[in-house]
């Protein structure tokens, strides 16, 4: 299933998290947020300027991997998902540092509410199917090897933690994406999509602001 038009896939590139690091040595995959708003109100001053105000935040924290040159970064058969998951269970969404979504609004996802607060995200792999997942599983900040009760990325990632696993609407971008990119999509008060996408493919989960 592809993409419904190009517009949207723009709009998934514009939605692209802005890059952590503004010194020119950055990392190979600098961390990048991808944000969204609900439940302001828009108000015009005396002056006739619009404000938003009010809102509550939906956020994503993440490392933004780069192509490269790689003409595929997922695989295919047998091998599918081997390649980013690079030997742990599931795939961090990312590089480095443990995905993080933070949310000021509880999130319905696939029949379950998340509530305010912050969570691990993970996508397990299939060829033809990815299921986003929601953890409390502790992670560390900075990678030591000694710590065996919190988690790097997704090394020692245990399901036991997870508070909500939902099946993601696959798709082909009309174009390559070359940083790893997640964006909120067709957004209103009341919810959108959260879409990931990297290389030649992409995967989005439908959620809406829970009362």
């Amino acid at each position: 299933m592809k993409f419904r038009n190009v517009s949207l896939a723009l709009a998934l590139l514009a939605g692209a998290g802005i890059a952590a690091a503004q010194d020119q040595r950055k990392p190979l995959s600098p961390r990048g947020q991808s944000a969204t708003q609900v439940g302001g109100k828009w108000t015009t001053d005396a002056q006739g300027e619009s404000r938003y105000s009010d809102g509550k935040w939906i956020e994503v924290d993440y490392g933004r991997p780069i192509l490269r040159g790689r003409s595929s970064v997922f695989g295919s058969g047998a091998d599918y998902g081997k390649k980013v998951n690079a030997g742990a269970p599931v795939w961090r969404v990312g590089a480095n540092q443990t995905t993080k979504l933070t949310t000021e609004v509880p999130l319905a996802i696939a029949g379950k509410t998340l509530a305010p607060g912050t969570y691990d995200l993970f996508v397990e792999l299939k060829e033809g199917g990815w299921t986003l997942i929601a953890s409390t599983q502790p992670t560390q900040a900075k990678y030591d090897p000694k710590d065996k009760s919190a988690i790097w990325g997704s090394y020692g990632y245990d399901p036991k933690f997870d508070v909500l696993r939902a099946p993601m609407t696959m798709s082909k971008p009309p174009h390559s994406v070359d940083q790893l990119t997640i964006a909120f999509l067709d957004m209103t008060d009341s919810g959108g999509k959260l879409a990931v996408a990297w290389g030649d493919s992409a995967g989005m989960v439908d959620f809406s602001v829970a009362k």
